[in-house]
């Protein structure tokens, strides 16, 4: 087949290079590699133990992703196993795998790809539709019910196979995919009546803008935006197309995008939707679209986002305008902890979304969260050991306070495979894709986002060559030095975000001093610069007590413990036996002292302070006043995303406090 003119140059994990609306640009894949410290220990589990043992699930009879693929192709006999959206995860897998092979260059990578592109190009059928469910079962029609997540499959296909073709510059996925989005655009454009509604899982809507973007074909743009323009545009009294799927804030088609206030409804649908209209607002420049995005980001960040990053405060609920809602949004303010959902899925949702906020607008505070979602409860989702998963994240365990038994997707620990597969590729995708994250183009110059030992080669936007190594120990240390290798002789900046946390820092350009930088802002300095020029970021990493918002019942007098990015926990291997994690005390004079201890729970800096331990029980529902005993107990504050690698037990972020 004829594919599109592929662009020059365009290897970025998002390829805004030549995007007109976007003010920091994506570095290309590969450039920059973690190469000591906590990212790079992370990076390399990804490489050496999570994709690999995830590939052995997918290619195999407990994940079953490839098995579909080769069943949907006539190569294999069987039926298909699995949800509808089985084959998206699957693409995550693949997406993963290649950005490992962009840092690493091991070609049995590209070979174990190009057969599975084999067997994928097999199963699709000659008009371009591609998804395994519908093609195995022959009693389905495409599109005939938007239960069946063709269009969330869909997106993970066009973007994996982008990223493929950015990395390898083979075009024999990225054939697939055209096809496959030249058969929607023809599908789509233009819109029937019954298909009005099927864009409510909207992956699709960033797999169309990266395929334009790729070759360059304004069609797949205008079918982006459409699925934009279409939401909250028809009458959603009609359930003919939704059968066992819920309706209206649930999927995001009360209110048109564009007017919308709240951010409602499946936490997961709701910030690929975002992230979408992000992709599309960088290349049309439409206003209406950013003070949209502008005012759900402040809604979610500001109103409904938990101290850890994560989002989706609950399993089941109801919205403000009372639409039936799952893993989602509810109320402002309203933050169980015990309960709160917070799928992997949509806290990493919510770094994708502030990744490209942050490159729209140049705004650090979008660094800050894609930070803090990194550093927590994005982590969260995966064993440090890397092969076992959780799909949501609470802020508070206890003990027989949940019957797991009768919940189908949490877990009093990780699992080694979770049926809703949705969450573990996506996860270890972000870590094997985080060192593309870590730096953005300027104008003139480069954006420090994320902190860590790594090594950039890279070129600046007017084609010189720019060589940076970054040592540091952060998260664990504030200390940050960036050693000039190499660089064009011409003025240029070099931008370094300063965390909002982060009061009283202090930077060093050889030998010139700047005492307390703008803590929430880039802290930019241009200059002629030369090899041997170092650049000194000195962070105060103190461990802080954080407060929750007065409306937030739920944390009322307590406290969640924070260093710099890292939320710290309470877990009960860590207290006396027998101890409920309930009967725990902070108080606001003890001292909270970091000591790195590299022999625990992967290497980690634990909080060593003194808690109180309240020995009086209380067994009624409600009980007289009574000043409780209590007695001070020695131990450690963990890092919540290292929670439950212990063995079972209770946890919690929040504790009551106690002021002196």
């Amino acid at each position: 087949m004829k594919i599109a003119m592929v662009k020059e140059n365009a290897r970025g994990i998002i390829n805004n290079t030549k995007s007109p609306h976007v003010k920091l640009k994506s570095i290309d894949i590969g450039d920059c590699q973690w190469t000591e410290g906590f990212w790079a220990d992370k990076w390399k589990r990804a490489e050496e133990t999570m994709i690999p043992y995830m590939g052995t699930l997918l290619k195999g009879d407990i994940g079953h992703g490839l098995n579909n693929f080769k069943i949907a192709a006539g190569l294999k006999e069987g039926e298909h196993q699995g949800w509808w959206w089985h084959d998206g995860d699957f693409y995550k897998w693949m997406e993963a795998s290649i950005y490992i092979y962009a840092v690493n260059k091991d070609e049995k990578i590209v070979q174990e790809m190009d057969e599975i592109i084999n067997i994928i190009g097999k199963a699709q059928q000659e008009n371009g539709y591609l998804s395994t469910p519908i093609i195995i079962r022959e009693d389905l029609e495409p599109f005939s019910n938007r239960k069946y997540h063709e269009l969330y499959n869909s997106g993970h296909l066009l973007t994996s196979a982008c990223i493929h073709h950015r990395v390898t510059g083979r075009t024999n996925f990225l054939d697939i995919a055209i096809k496959h989005a030249d058969y929607l655009y023809d599908l789509f454009v233009p819109i029937k009546p019954e298909l009005e509604r099927f864009g409510f899982n909207q992956t699709q809507i960033m797999g169309l803008v990266e395929l334009y973007r790729t070759v360059n074909d304004e069609r797949y743009l205008e079918l982006a935006e459409q699925f934009i323009n279409l939401r909250g545009t028809y009458d959603i009294k009609d359930t003919t197309a939704t059968v066992g799927y819920p309706i209206g804030d649930m999927v995001q088609e009360r209110v048109p995008l564009r007017d919308e206030t709240e951010a409602v409804g499946h936490a997961v649908l709701a910030l690929y939707y975002y992230a979408g209209a992000a992709d599309v607002y960088a290349e049309t420049g439409e206003k209406a679209l950013i003070d949209a995005l502008n005012r759900l980001w402040d809604n979610v960040t500001n109103k409904k986002m938990y101290v850890t990053g994560a989002i989706g405060q609950t399993h089941y609920g109801r919205s403000s305008r009372l639409d039936k809602i799952e893993e989602g949004f509810i109320d402002e303010y309203m933050m169980p902890n015990m309960t709160a959902y917070n799928e992997t899925c949509a806290n990493i949702c919510n770094s994708m979304f502030n990744y490209r906020m942050l490159t729209l607008t140049g705004d650090s505070k979008h660094g800050d969260i894609m930070e803090l979602v990194l550093h927590n409860s994005a982590l969260s989702g995966i064993g440090i050991g890397g092969k076992d998963y959780y799909y949501s994240n609470p802020l508070r365990k206890i003990e027989g306070a949940l019957d797991y038994d009768k919940m189908n997707v949490e877990f009093p620990e990780r699992q080694p495979y979770l049926e809703c597969f949705c969450c573990p590729p996506n996860l270890v995708r972000t870590i094997a894709k985080s060192p593309a994250w870590a730096y953005s183009k300027t104008e003139n110059g480069i954006a420090v986002n994320l902190y860590g030992g790594n090594r950039l080669k890279t070129t600046l936007m007017d084609g010189s060559t720019i060589a940076l190594s970054q040592k540091s120990n952060y998260p664990w240390d504030g200390v940050v030095e960036i050693h000039i290798e190499e660089s064009k002789s011409e003025p240029f900046e070099i931008l370094l975000r300063i965390p909002a946390w982060a009061e009283g820092s202090k930077a060093k350009v050889n030998d010139e001093i700047f005492e307390n930088i703008a803590a929430g802002n880039f802290f930019r300095y241009e200059r002629s610069w030369k090899t041997g020029d170092i650049i000194y970021l000195n962070m105060p990493l103190e461990a802080k007590l954080i407060e929750g918002h007065p409306r937030i019942e739920e944390v009322r007098n307590q406290v969640a413990v924070k260093r710099g990015p890292v939320v710290y926990a309470l877990e009960s291997p860590d207290l006396p036996e027998g101890t409920d994690i309930t009967s725990v005390y902070i108080s606001n004079s003890e001292k909270l002292k970091p000591v790195h201890k590299p022999d625990v729970l992967g290497g980690v800096t634990t909080l060593e302070t003194d808690l109180l331990i309240r020995k009086d029980h209380l067994t009624n529902m409600y009980n007289e006043v009574n000043r409780p005993k209590l007695e001070t107990y020695s131990t450690q504050l963990i890092p919540y995303y290292t929670w439950s690698n212990r063995g079972q037990g209770e946890m919690t972020v929040f504790m009551p406090i106690i002021w002196d």
